[in-house]
């Protein structure tokens, strides 16, 4: 089963935005405004770089976050939005063989492969004549608006595409901007401070950014080498060699680039609080309303307040938890109150190995077992849960990250209740942190 897309968003041609066009298509049909013709998308991503001020040796578009290049993730984020119809990527011949390996593991579509250039623009440029008619034995075909992106900002959402397409559609031109966070000064050649820029007056440039094709084709056949070797503008091509004054679109905060090897880590901490936002409390039946599992779910409802929490029963009649898994939830609790306590955990491993679920995030499984410990000796149930151990390092090689947690299931509510909380915190610790050295250890509440 390949991930499944996100929902696609509204027409890019339709300039009155994101809300406006929902609102249109909730009219009854004789009331309802008839639609300018979506224009047809592309996308450009110069992948060259080496990474430089990253200070490692992989260049900055390959490091790994949670394992995964970082590249793969501003492929998916362009993948989601099902109107862009094809995806070029520049990158340089030596990483031609790696980049073909991602594409193939994280199952990426519509992605196409150019050679790099030896800077940004020349990379932009190749790929450019990618998507361009004049271009023999090209397979793909022009657009009428392509999008420039980079290949190191990953958590570009849809609607600021939307915005900068329909910005370009109109204008020709348009980039999304962001307020200075510094104060932009220029030094004098013995290294004084010459004069400063009043920051209110000043935006950042950020991407993506959105042209006509053929102003920014235009363009870019007719800047000068200078422009190729030391530009890194594209909307200032497009003025200085089309004439065009580029829309400047509001960009949200999480448009910045990953630059310094912190920002990896930035990265990665807003990557793992995405993908913690659902939380799913696997049991082997939902009809007991007096079930252990269903306690558990009220307190991790009531604790964990801002994350969805949801249920599903392993049992042959139900499919809500088939469901879930295609809604891509990485994280699951599993309730284990029976004799064979391992049963439903490795019910639920076999069906999230079969989604493919872990091509793209690591998902976490928490195995919780209950211990009545006035009718199991302790020793008897730590001996039962060491098996994790050993499973949990054939799961992990499928990006599968198992835990085991022991709660005592006292007779006394109270002493239960606080088990129980005590409990939750633990699974929301490994949820949010998806540290693969928590892997199999046994922890009790």
């Amino acid at each position: 089963m390949e991930p499944r897309p996100a929902a696609p968003g509204p027409c890019p041609g339709d300039s009155r935005g994101a809300e406006e066009a929902a609102a249109a298509s909730s009219l009854h049909p004789a009331e309802a405004q008839p639609r300018r013709r979506a224009p047809a998308v592309a996308a450009v991503l110069p992948a060259g770089g080496s990474g430089e001020r990253m200070g490692v040796p992989t260049p900055k578009q390959f490091c790994p976050i949670l394992e995964r290049p970082l590249i793969s993730y501003t492929l998916q984020a362009l993948e989601r939005v099902c109107w862009i119809k094809d995806i070029v990527v520049a990158v340089t011949g030596e990483n031609m063989k790696a980049m073909k390996c991602i594409i193939q593991k994280y199952q990426h579509q519509r992605i196409s492969l150019v050679e790099a250039g030896v800077t940004r623009h020349r990379s932009i440029f190749n790929g450019l004549k990618a998507l361009a008619e004049d271009q023999p034995d090209s397979k793909l075909s022009k657009p009428e608006v392509v999008i420039i992106h980079d290949a190191v900002r990953p958590f570009v959402e849809e609607d600021v595409l939307l915005k900068v397409v329909t910005a370009a559609k109109e204008h020709g031109a348009a980039g999304a901007i962001r307020p200075l966070v510094s104060t932009v000064i220029s030094p004098s050649a013995d290294g004084c401070l010459d004069h400063s820029l009043e920051r209110a007056r000043h935006r950042a440039s950020e991407m993506p950014q959105a042209f006509l094709f053929d102003v920014i084709y235009e363009a870019y056949q007719q800047c000068s080498d200078y422009d190729l070797e030391f530009g890194t503008e594209c909307l200032q091509l497009a003025l200085k060699y089309g004439h065009i004054n580029a829309k400047l679109v509001e960009g949200s905060p999480d448009l910045w680039k990953v630059t310094y090897k912190r920002d990896l880590y930035a990265a990665e901490s807003i990557i793992k609080e995405r993908i913690s936002q659902h939380i799913c409390i696997v049991m082997d039946t939902k009809e007991d309303e007096n079930h252990v599992g269903h306690h558990l779910e009220e307190i991790l409802k009531n604790e964990l307040n801002h994350v969805k929490v949801t249920s599903g029963a392993l049992c042959p009649t139900s499919r809500d938890l088939e469901q879930i898994i295609l809604e891509q939830c990485y994280n699951y609790v599993c309730v284990n109150v029976m004799s064979s306590d391992f049963e439903e955990t490795r019910k639920l491993l076999n069906m999230l190995e079969e989604s493919n679920l872990s091509i793209l995030y690591p998902i976490v499984v928490i195995s919780v077992y209950f211990l009545d410990y006035k009718s199991v000796p302790f020793d008897e149930k730590m001996e039962s849960l060491i098996q994790i151990r050993e499973y949990a390092k054939e799961v992990k090689k499928r990006n599968i990250l198992l835990s085991g947690l022991l709660i005592y299931f006292p007779q006394d509510e109270q002493k239960l209740q606080a088990s129980l909380r005590q409990g939750v915190t633990i699974i929301a610790t490994l949820i949010k942190e998806r540290n693969s050295g928590l892997v199999g250890q046994l922890l009790v509440a």
